[in-house]
């Protein structure tokens, strides 16, 4: 499951691949957009007014939303430490996810690079994992508006997820589980889409929509060990040395 990746602040890449205008200071160098779980981050969907049949309504825009899908019950943003990413096979009947799905409120989430944990070696090993031909990765997610106790109104998002037990990369992330055998782990992996998909993707109604659940090649990808430094040695206390009682004879 996917909960670090860097987040596409390029302006030229969202005019290019859809014709948006972001002002100047939206943008932000390459590397420095990280994104966990509750943080806000840029998405692509169609615009809601799209609907209406207004022809000056754009095909895209770009709107920030929260890592974390929140549905209506939600509480607090905290809510999305448990929904940034949407299984697949469950997606249509869990209760945090299902309103969205159903209403195909599909986005594409523009990612520099994701991260996933490497057990091979019995400790956690951060890997990035970024595109061949370095173009930003579109992952394909889901949307939603929440209403905060504020009476604010924001945007939040989830990322989809299939299985990748087969997958010639993925299989070999994430900590196995001890108690299945090694051909059912579960492993997985987000819905990466093909660049000429994403505006059917953005279209898709829920019964089209699982056409899309595909694993993205593996040649595709490039993955990168990104090993955490090692944790500094904290200095000992220093014992203060014992007194040394005077000799007998400097008594008197």
């Amino acid at each position: 499951m996917c909960s670090h990746y860097i987040s596409e602040r390029r302006r030229a890449y969202y005019l290019k691949h859809y014709g948006i205008e972001l002002p100047a200071d939206w943008e932000a160098p390459r590397g420095s957009s990280h994104v966990y779980p509750t943080q806000l981050a840029p998405i692509v969907r169609r615009p809601p007014e799209r609907e209406s049949g207004d022809d000056a309504v754009p095909d895209f825009e770009v709107t920030m939303a929260h890592f974390g899908l929140l549905p209506g019950f939600a509480k607090d943003l905290k809510y999305g430490v448990r929904t940034y990413n949407a299984r697949s096979e469950t997606v249509a009947s869990l209760a945090s996810f299902k309103n969205a799905w159903a209403k195909a409120r599909h986005c594409i989430v523009p990612c520099e690079a994701i991260f996933e944990p490497d057990w091979r070696t019995g400790t956690h090993v951060p890997t990035r994992f970024t595109a061949a031909n370095d173009e930003t990765l579109g992952v394909a997610g889901i949307w939603s508006p929440w209403k905060a106790p504020t009476g604010e109104w924001v945007n939040s998002f989830a990322m989809l997820t299939i299985n990748a037990d087969d997958h010639e990369v993925f299989r070999h992330y994430h900590r196995p589980d001890p108690a299945r055998p090694p051909e059912m782990q579960d492993k997985r992996m987000v819905v990466i889409l093909p660049e000429g998909a994403y505006a059917a993707w953005l279209d898709a109604s829920p019964q089209q929509s699982m056409e899309f659940m595909q694993q993205y090649p593996a040649e595709r990808l490039v993955a990168t060990p990104e090993p955490l430094p090692p944790k500094a040695e904290k200095p000992k206390p220093s014992r203060a040395k014992p007194k040394v009682p005077p000799a007998e004879g400097d008594l008197f």
